[in-house]
């Protein structure tokens, strides 16, 4: 299932029709540049299907893209068979989530005034903006599966710039595997604190499926990612770090060393790794395809472990 977007149309005030313009662009986790609705809310973006549209056009009404106040007008795709959380990807960066069916019409705007109907609130959808950018009319716009990721370095050395980080690339190039998408990426010196209001920003608002962190998790004073991890998981999957372990046993008797944890919050998965790129690589590589489903599980759309085996 494919489509294309019709056009992109704006407003600076609420409750009126959107006009239509050449080019938008979609912030991340904010909306389209320069609306009314853009925020860090759950209904960033409007989408309304021009098929809808024509059913209204049918009762004799003149109608263009934006007069039912939606962002974005698409054609070729049925927007209310797309459920709650699937992804869009949408020109040539953009990836939106929806986030809503429809909505309750408060205050009926003139064209309910004018027929007794309007079909926006019955088969708009409701999307955040996941990564952001460019987009306009002729735009593809396709469903798509992927999984939303987050590489958090704790360095206190690559935070300063004083050495590169040479992980989390590595760690982007791995999980396209099992088609992840990188969505936020930082390099952050071992402050517990900071560690931690990080994490608990993607997870919380940034709703990231899957965050996996790199550093800080040795027996050093300055080791703080597990505390910080900690801090933020509201259960641990012990599993995870104990099957890197044996993984990085198998090359180095120091792989014992690690304190490296696993957990959820929430629907996000967190993961600290090693920091290393071959501690990266053979911890990431012994649990990499057991990700998706573990996400499956998080998020209540996999079936019961126990059925897999």
């Amino acid at each position: 299932m494919r489509g294309r977007v019709v056009a992109v149309s704006i407003s600076n005030k609420k409750g009126v029709k959107k006009n239509p313009i050449d080019q938008g662009q979609l912030l991340d986790n904010y909306g389209l540049e320069g609306d009314v609705h853009a925020g860090p809310w759950h209904r960033q973006v409007s989408l309304l299907a021009e098929e809808s549209i024509d059913k209204m056009r049918s009762k004799g009404l003149k109608l263009s893209p934006g007069d039912f106040a939606e962002n974005i007008t698409t054609s070729g795709i049925d927007l209310l068979e797309l459920p709650i959380g699937s992804r869009l990807r949408i020109g040539p960066t953009a990836i939106l989530e929806v986030t809503q069916h429809g909505k309750e019409c408060h205050h009926h705007c003139a064209i309910y005034r004018q027929i007794g109907d309007c079909v926006m609130p019955r088969e708009g959808i409701f999307v955040r903006i996941l990564k952001g950018g460019p987009v306009k009319a002729g735009d593809e716009l396709e469903p798509i599966k992927l999984i939303t990721v987050g590489i958090l370095i704790a360095s206190d050395k690559a935070a300063r710039g004083e050495r590169e980080d040479k992980c989390g690339d590595l760690i982007g190039f791995m999980v396209r595997q099992i088609s992840g998408e990188v969505i936020q990426q930082a390099i952050l010196p071992d402050e517990e604190e900071v560690l931690r209001d990080k994490l608990l920003e993607w997870a919380d608002d940034w709703k990231l499926d899957l965050i996996l962190t790199s550093g800080g998790t040795g027996l050093g004073p300055r080791d703080v990612t597990p505390e910080a991890t900690r801090a933020v998981i509201e259960r641990e999957a012990p599993g995870i770090p104990e099957a890197m372990r044996l993984a990085g046993l198998k090359s180095t008797p120091r792989a014992m060393l690690s304190r490296a944890l696993a957990g959820t919050r929430g629907e996000t998965l967190i993961i600290n790794l090693p920091g290393s790129p071959r501690g990266v690589e053979e911890s990431l590589a012994a649990i990499l395809q057991v990700l998706p489903h573990a996400i499956e599980i998080v998020k209540g759309e996999g079936g019961d472990c126990a059925s897999h085996r």
